[in-house]
């Protein structure tokens, strides 16, 4: 009896070896007793966890990702390198459409641009000779109202309406026997013109073309305004002309000294002559240019 009782446990035993050697479902035996004996890792929290094999660390290794400073230049370039092709293939995918035009297709889009560049130098000629018009106009509008205003200024001096300067003399008669009439002075002022007088004055009194003269008691009638000795000449004109003409023998000087007048002239570098007349509008006569 006592050798069969040791003889169980030893049975027992050879059956768990046996079920330790049992293949699995795969055909594989397992040794439960390597795998009880490999140890699990230890997590953070404590907990025991299984090791990781090497798609699990990819995983880990990928996400979340870390990007270092070289990585973001690196992805920056490469974004700008990216772009910078698009923008070339798109650019010659648009000229792609020529390139693979017909021969008549080219030579008509050829005319055609021809003809625009024909038509904008037309325009440009065009509008250069309308610039010329316009600045060549110009000028002789300006050159045309610069005439305009001369001639005014030069009808007003002859019509007495405006002021006048220049060279000349000053002639003086001093009558104190009251022995020159207004013939004398006409004589005188017929004298000046014929001697190349633009412009004069007596005393007061702008003398014109159409200037009367006419006997007062004690003095002559310019132009209706009573004009009293000594009488006193402006003169505008050349005075190498002028004077010459009034000292002439038997001219102006030598007849009214005879009238015991005394007769003075001077030349002057500017003479002024002020006095003014009105411009009357003429009463039926018009301008034949209207």
């Amino acid at each position: 009896m006592p050798p069969e009782s040791r003889s169980i446990p030893e049975r027992a035993d050879s059956e768990e070896e046996t079920e330790a050697q049992e293949p699995d479902s795969a055909g594989q035996k397992t040794d439960k007793g390597a795998d009880s004996s490999t140890p699990d890792v230890i997590a953070d929290d404590g907990s025991a966890e299984r090791p990781k094999n090497g798609r699990d660390r990819l995983v880990a290794s990928l996400w979340p990702p870390r990007l270092t400073r070289a990585q973001l230049i690196v992805a920056l370039l490469l974004f700008i390198l990216g772009l910078g092709l698009a923008i070339q293939v798109r650019s010659t995918s648009d000229s792609s459409a020529l390139r693979g035009a017909r021969q008549e297709d080219l030579v008509r889009i050829l005319d055609e641009l021809d003809n625009r560049s024909q038509r904008l130098t037309d325009e440009q000629r065009r509008l250069e000779g309308q610039k010329t018009e316009l600045a060549n106009s110009s000028d002789q509008a300006e050159e045309a109202r610069k005439q305009t205003v001369e001639k005014e200024q030069q009808l007003g001096v002859l019509a007495g309406t405006v002021a006048a300067q220049g060279p000349g003399i000053n002639l003086t008669i001093d009558d104190p026997t009251h022995s020159v009439e207004a013939d004398k002075l006409l004589d005188t002022i017929q004298e000046l013109r014929a001697a190349g007088a633009e412009a004069i004055q007596v005393n007061d009194v702008r003398v014109v073309a159409n200037t009367s003269l006419s006997d007062l008691r004690g003095g002559v009638g310019i132009d209706g305004k009573r004009v009293t000795q000594p009488f006193r000449f402006k003169v505008i004109g050349k005075p190498e002309d002028l004077e010459p003409a009034l000292n002439i023998p038997g001219g102006v000087v030598q007849t009214l000294e005879k009238e015991q007048a005394k007769v003075s002239v001077t030349r002057e570098e500017k003479i002024i002559v002020d006095a003014l007349r009105e411009a009357k509008r003429p009463d039926y006569a018009r301008s034949s240019s209207q």
